[in-house]
């Protein structure tokens, strides 16, 4: 599993190489100081996914997932943030990434959030969590209709479980379905949404009042 790393601090960008290079199938292929030199170094490496701080000088990591997911959309990006920094969680899931860890999450759980991530899965940590579905909350909501329009019923009784945070064999048990049958129905939501993965998926559904 090939992780670039994007940080402007060295002292994060080692202590998380270090980190990485414990795991035997996991391969650190680079790792750049901003936004603009993550872009170039997703372009060569061709990683399969990349850990991005989101504050950084000049080109941001909003901006560069934004960047990168519009050319390399198959790189799955973990956005990086502080308790501090939760306001621009939001604008980092609408640029592309796939979920966001805290930079004092224990080893464990960011093994976890990257093995996860590079499943299909999405790693949003609970700690702030409830601040992001508040903020999504908050936004204008748009009519449920919308989504009743484009989806199946069975669809939409699978998208509110993707809102909820349940994996596709959860949302098998729930539904008494196969869990190919539960991968087809996501495939077909997340094309008819025009999205690219389930946390988008899911913060449509919020805002459609699911």
């Amino acid at each position: 599993m090939k992780i670039l790393l994007c940080d402007d601090q060295a002292i994060i960008r080692d202590g998380l190489e270090m980190l990485l290079n414990l795991e035997k199938d996991f391969q650190v292929v680079g790792a750049a100081q901003d936004g603009a030199e993550a872009v170039e170094l997703a372009a060569q490496a061709q990683p399969d996914l990349i850990l991005m701080d989101l504050k950084m000088p000049g080109v941001n990591g909003i901006e560069a997932t934004r960047q990168i997911h519009a050319k390399f959309p198959e790189i799955k990006i973990l956005a990086l943030t502080t308790y501090d920094d939760d306001e621009w969680v939001f604008d980092a899931i609408r640029a592309g990434a796939s979920g966001y860890l805290l930079k004092d999450t224990p080893r464990a759980k960011i093994i976890e959030a990257i093995r996860g991530t590079l499943a299909g899965k999405n790693f949003v940590d609970p700690a702030i969590a409830g601040k992001l579905l508040t903020q999504v909350a908050s936004q204008q909501k748009q009519p449920a209709s919308l989504l009743t329009k484009k989806l199946t019923e069975r669809e939409l009784d699978v998208l509110r479980l993707i809102a909820k945070g349940f994996n596709n064999n959860d949302i098998a048990g729930q539904l008494h379905l196969s869990e190919g049958t539960v991968r087809n129905h996501v495939s077909a939501i997340l094309e008819k949404l025009n999205v690219s993965d389930r946390t988008q998926a899911a913060v449509i559904a919020i805002q459609h009042g699911l």
